[in-house]
């Protein structure tokens, strides 16, 4: 099986490469420098430049490119930057693949589940519509853009991934020395919810993605038991053993984090619908699991 990947630095794409490698899968890195490894191919998503030899013959391609969200504040500059690195990245490999002689039986192509945007307490899953705001109108115009290569009828799937729990990454990368000093807590009022999924869960589903035929469309990648940030700041606390008695106010989180406070105190109720009824099994089915899967992981 042949793999292609974008996206392959960050914590989902290295991941995903360590897995199909140990699988001994054949896999192809898109790479923006100059290429280190022999399984590496540069590619200039802005240009909208790749080598069509590499893809041909690729059983998936799955495209997770795109700059961080919460890497940095949201300047208008950062925030083009969030919406045209996934766009072009989308466009560069659609625009390739109904150009191959043998396309992919697949395209995998990154998504979030701000696509739904606030849902406040309110359960939703993949019928849900497109909510509002920056992220929404992001995510619609990201998977909007693959949409050359469904009309081509190729397979294309969306996984519209919730926070990703690993210590190697992300949102608990961030966290966690603190909440191991004893400095960890709610933030705002708590009550907002958190829809989470384990790294190694994120890996699974998305190989299932690749194998199960019929997903297709936007497929959320987030844990069946969401929790509020009050329950998530109570887990933690747990499985790393400190007490989490602190709460960061709201007001100091939207001094500290900008336009982006909002998607730290939004709610995002979201449930995996497709995953289950296309018979996905959840190695970590709660948060608990989830967390001390994630510090080990």
């Amino acid at each position: 099986m042949k793999i292609v990947i974008t996206g392959s630095s960050g914590l989902i794409g290295s991941a995903l490469v360590r897995d199909c490698e140990k699988k001994n899968f054949e896999v192809v890195k898109l790479v923006r420098r100059a290429p280190k490894q022999e399984n590496e191919s540069q590619w200039d998503p802005i240009k909208g430049i790749v080598d069509l030899n590499v893809l041909e013959k690729a059983t998936a391609i799955v495209n997770l490119a795109g700059a961080g969200v919460g890497d940095r504040r949201w300047s208008k500059k950062y925030k083009k930057l969030i919406l045209d690195s996934r766009v072009n990245s989308t466009e560069t490999l659609a625009n390739a693949i109904v150009n191959l002689k043998t396309p992919p039986s697949v395209f995998v192509s990154g998504s979030a589940i701000g696509f739904y945007g606030d849902t406040a307490d309110v359960a939703v899953d993949e019928n849900a519509n497109l909510g509002e705001g920056f992220l929404s109108d992001v995510v619609f115009n990201w998977e909007y853009a693959a949409q050359r290569v469904r009309s081509n009828n190729i397979r294309v799937v969306h996984p519209r991934t919730g926070l990703v729990m690993s210590k190697r990454g992300g949102l608990l990368k961030k966290i966690l020395p603190l909440f191991k000093l004893g400095l960890g807590g709610k933030l705002g009022n708590g009550k907002q919810y958190w829809s989470y999924i384990s790294l190694e869960d994120e890996i699974r589903a998305l190989h299932h993605l690749i194998d199960d035929v019929r997903l297709t469309g936007g497929v959320n990648f987030t844990n069946p038991n969401p929790v509020t940030n009050a329950e998530f700041t109570k887990s933690l606390s747990s499985v790393v053993n400190r007490p989490a008695f602190l709460k960061v106010p709201s007001l100091a989180l939207k001094i500290a984090l900008g336009e982006f406070s909002i998607e730290a105190l939004g709610s995002s109720r979201i449930l995996p619908s497709k995953l289950k009824a296309a018979g996905f099994k959840f190695n970590q089915p709660d948060i608990l699991s989830t967390l001390n899967s994630a510090i080990t992981y």
